[in-house]
């Protein structure tokens, strides 16, 4: 897969992509008119044999990038959805921490302040480069620590602790599933399949016969869908790669609106 697509501008790698398929596809139009149209145009009805077998060729083609595609972009959705789900057991496990007494509730508090922060600044950095991110680990294994040794004196800190350690459970399988997607993409033989179609495709744009302006205006249409549908692919395709990725925006929120140090404390941490 071609990585460095992620390093630059979106707007910038789509008109890239549709650029060098609009190239190529004019370039090989002169090419191919001046040596071999002379031998497969002998026949009359070549040109309308190349017709009819384009339109059927696109269309089947047309259906592979469509259902790549919507696999692509069902996959983005899956990824945002788990920062959703990590995000709302953060909020929820922070309120239950809320109930414990001091000093373990500051502790625990803390401790997961400093994983949603440490999330945010540092892990996602990390995820758009491709690398999985392991800096929440000690803080996740941190709070299992501080939780372990605590005893409930009532049977209303029981419950409480009983379901802040299964919240704890299901952040951990949040997070779990978000960096088992860090390197999520499609597999390498698909994208020979997809680029061995658009090969295809421009192929028999070039062998058409017609006027050479109508030739070039309708090849770089074709061939500029062609650029677009399959750059769409591969912007979706690495959810946390590129402008358009999946951003932290639930776990942030969560961060400043709940966790973050309020009054006298806060301001004194800001100087």
């Amino acid at each position: 897969m071609m990585y460095w697509i992620y390093d630059y501008p979106t707007l910038l790698v789509a008109v890239l992509f549709c650029t060098v398929f609009v190239v190529v596809t004019w370039a090989g139009i002169f090419l191919v008119r001046t040596t071999l149209h002379p031998w497969i145009h002998r026949d009359k009805r070549a040109n309308d044999m190349i017709a009819s077998a384009l339109s059927s060729f696109f269309v089947l083609y047309g259906l592979l990038l469509g259902l790549v595609a919507v696999a692509t972009y069902q996959d983005f959705s899956v990824v945002n959805d788990l920062i959703d789900t990590e995000a709302s057991s953060l909020g929820a496990l922070y309120r239950d921490f809320s109930t414990y007494p001091e000093p373990i509730r500051s502790q625990l508090q803390d401790c997961l302040r400093d994983y949603a922060r440490v999330t945010i600044e540092d892990g996602w950095a990390e995820q758009r480069k491709g690398i999985v991110p392991t800096g929440g680990s000690e803080r996740i294994a941190s709070l299992f620590t501080i939780m372990a040794p605590f005893e409930p004196a009532r049977k209303s800190e029981e419950i409480l602790h009983t379901e802040a350690l299964r919240q704890l459970n299901h952040l951990v399988e949040a997070r779990r599933s978000r960096l088992a997607n860090v390197d999520m993409g499609l597999p390498a033989v698909l994208w020979w399949v997809v680029a061995f179609g658009a090969l295809l495709n421009i192929v028999l744009i070039w062998l058409q016969d017609m006027d050479i302006h109508v030739h070039l205006v309708l090849g770089g249409i074709l061939a500029s869908i062609l650029g677009v549908v399959i750059f769409l692919i591969a912007a979706l395709d690495n959810p946390f790669r590129g402008e358009e990725s999946v951003s932290p925006d639930p776990i942030v929120l969560v961060y400043e609106t709940l966790m973050q140090p309020k009054g006298p404390a806060a301001s004194a941490s800001s100087r």
